[in-house]
């Protein structure tokens, strides 16, 4: 979507007379050095189709049509052999990077809470050499403190280098992980942990302050529990029986010459590598067994769409490494941790994109008029060029370069995935960060490998071809009138087969009958949930998901998903959820307001007082639907698909209130609870 050009016609008019003879001039010679018709002709092609010539599929890239992908590189099918081969291949090249903290302070914000602000000052670097030792002698030490192979360990642990040291060493040992989000609530830490059996897992200091103390007692397995941190590990209040070891300690138990010579039991290919607990949109969350060659094929097919991926990337950890999208990232490309960094590469899900995006703008509406006009001008002009495959030196170099900046200014390539990306945030990263947004599909139940949309695909609002890895299928869904026969594109819930699709569910058959499958051939497929649709160039849209669909009194169908993705691109929205009630005969929505839009809408109206007061105020609910309207009928959202009623909500959605899962989607079940007063009250009950 372009922006406004608020300026007069006449020097709007000169404006793109000086653009017009510019590119006229620079086009032939740019078109034939910068090998833009090549890239155009990438952009074209067919990258996926039906091996059977049936409009459901079986769909794989046309690089394999015969067979899909699952190694890497011959006879290196297990983790630590991964590890392995890169140690021998770079073993004095950096590997893990950790900023140092100079200090921390307490921030106040606007609305009274308090924030830690961490000052940090340079990277400090381990090699993969380096990197390889600290785990091979963790592995041992654990070993030597009474871990098994085969026994599961946990882990329990915010994203750092100690993080990917500890999984080296338990892959090497063949000690299967379980992951824990750090942000998840007692009761799952401990259903995870009782579940798994383990008795012994790695944490840091805070957590277990924090988090872990609390449920020791509900643990009764657990015997030993090792911190990352270097700080003293004396804690008299923990349960008898508990013993505390930092990690150091571990490794100086572990590097002692008659506990590393003893023998490890090295995996197999289909051993259980990690058993990765998601953070759970609905329920309790489930451990999802991935074994080595699940890992390895994932990591395989995502690293085949990444052009040029050599040992001169660096990549920036965001995500929690408890996330399949991060964790594969990390253990193919071995480089951790923005603008001091520089990294080539990225991962993120789509809230964090939607935040940079509302913040720029934020910024863009501070700036001087003159600035302003000069920044939407070429904000406008890019997007054109974009949409006819054309780069803009120019622009980049003059106006875009600050922007591009936040992230080190060295940036070639974004990933998003966990959730759908907007058309209008996936463009301005495009525009702003002067690099491709390669948009991904996958889930924890297939190593988060699926589809990513390709270097050279600058369309929105698709995922991509199927990776080398993986194959489509889709399967008719008659309630949500879905077919494979639909036109123009055949459409239905989507099945993924591969050898990345995992093993199924920790102690959970019931599940594993009704999401995973094995059919004829022997090829594994998870049934997603996931509605998509396959255009003619072999690309993927997601355009619905069952559960999310709901059937109003009047007979009509509402994808809450839908009416979300459209709503969030209004710049007065941080975060929203839509809620329909088959009972009822329209939708209705929480809103998280966005502070400072809210702020100034509320100064416009005369409406004074405190956050809390703001979206508490009636006047101000009002004002904030009739723009939520507009914005609705901007996106084309059908009537009955209009919330009717709204909630303001002053509190954000995090992880830690338990509304979001940590890649931040929605917890439905937990808002529906939160808002229960709310929704009586905007149905009428109330």
């Amino acid at each position: 979507m372009k922006l406004k050009e608020d300026m007069s016609p006449l020097l709007l008019q000169v404006f793109r007379s000086v653009i017009w003879v510019y590119s006229v001039i620079t086009f032939l010679p740019w078109y034939l050095l910068s090998g833009a018709s090549g890239s155009q002709a990438r952009a074209k092609r067919v990258k996926a189709r039906s091996v059977s010539g049936n409009p459901a599929g079986p769909y794989r890239a046309v690089s394999n049509q015969l067979k899909l992908v699952s190694l890497l590189h011959e006879g290196v099918d297990t983790l630590d052999k991964v590890f392995e081969y890169a140690v021998v291949h770079f073993p004095q090249r950096d590997c893990l990077g950790t900023r140092e903290v100079l200090s921390e302070e307490d921030e106040i914000q606007p609305n009274g809470k308090v924030f830690k602000k961490v000052i940090l000052g340079d990277y400090n670097w381990l090699s993969y050499e380096d990197t390889f030792h600290l785990s091979q002698r963790f592995g041992s030490g654990l070993a030597s403190l009474g871990q098994k192979p085969l026994c599961n360990i946990a882990i329990f642990c915010e994203t750092r280098a100690e993080w990917i040291i500890a999984a080296q060493a338990c892959f090497m040992y063949n000690f299967p992980l379980v992951t824990l989000y750090s942000t998840l609530g007692g009761a799952a830490i401990a259903h995870g942990l009782n579940e798994t059996e383990v008795t012994h897992i790695i944490t840091s200091k805070d957590l277990l302050q924090s988090r872990l103390k609390a449920i020791l007692m509900d643990v009764p397995r657990l015997k030993h529990i090792i911190l990352v941190d270097k700080k003293p590990t004396s804690w008299p209040d923990l349960p008898r029986g508990i013993m505390v070891h930092n990690m150091a300690a571990v490794q100086e138990l572990g590097s002692k010459p008659e506990n590393l010579i003893m023998s490890r039991r090295q995996p197999v290919p289909s051993d259980i590598a990690v058993i990765m607990y998601t953070s759970g949109s609905t329920g309790i969350p489930k451990g999802v067994m991935i074994s080595h060659s699940n890992i390895i094929a994932g990591i395989t097919g995502m690293a085949e769409r990444i052009p040029n991926l050599n040992e001169n990337d660096t990549y920036i950890g965001y995500l929690p490494l408890a996330h399949v999208l991060e964790l594969s990232a990390e253990l193919h490309l071995h480089h951790n941790y923005t603008s001091v960094l520089r990294p080539t590469l990225m991962a993120a899900v789509p809230e964090i994109m939607d935040r940079i995006y509302k913040n720029v703008m934020t910024k863009v509406e501070e700036m001087s008029s003159v600035q302003k006009t000069l920044f939407v001008l070429a904000y406008n002009y890019k997007m054109e060029q974009l949409s006819k495959g054309y780069s803009t030196p120019l622009c980049d170099r003059l106006v875009f370069r600050k922007v591009r900046s936040l992230l080190g200014g060295n940036t070639r390539m974004l990933l998003s995935g966990g959730a759908p990306l907007s058309a209008a945030t996936q463009r301005f990263m495009n525009i702003c960060f002067c690099c491709p947004v390669g948009q991904g599909y996958g889930l924890t139940e297939t190593c988060g490998a699926g589809t990513i949309s390709e270097f050279s695909d600058y369309s929105t609002g698709r995922v991509g071809a199927p990776l080398v890895c993986s194959e489509f299928m889709l399967k008719d869904w008659e309630e949500g009138g879905y077919f494979s026969t639909d036109k123009p594109n055949p459409r239905g819930e989507i099945l993924i087969g591969g050898p990345n699709v995992t093993m199924g569910y920790y102690k959970n058959e019931q599940k594993n009958r009704e999401d995973f499958f094995v059919d004829a051939n022997g090829q594994r497929w998870f049934c997603t949930g996931d509605i998509g649709e396959f255009h003619h160039d072999g690309c993927l849209k997601i355009i619905d998901r069952k559960k999310d669909l709901v059937k109003l009194q009047a007979g009509e169908y509402v994808s809450l998903g839908k009416v979300e993705a459209v709503l969030k691109n209004c710049s007065l929205i941080d975060n929203i959820c839509a809620y329909a009630n088959s009972d009822e005969s329209f939708v209705i929505g929480f809103v998280v307001p966005n502070q400072k839009q809210l702020t100034v809408l509320a100064e416009q109206k005369g409406i004074r007082g405190s956050w809390e007061e703001l979206c508490n105020h009636a006047e101000m609910e009002k004002e904030v639907l009739r723009i939520i309207t507009d914005a609705a009928v901007t996106g084309k959202l059908e009537r009955f698909e209009i919330p009717k009623k709204i909630r303001l909500s002053a509190e954000p959605w995090t992880p830690e209130t338990g509304l979001v899962t940590d890649a931040f989607k929605l917890k439905r079940k937990e808002l529906k609870t939160h808002y229960q007063d709310d929704i009586e009250r905007m149905y009428g009950g109330k």
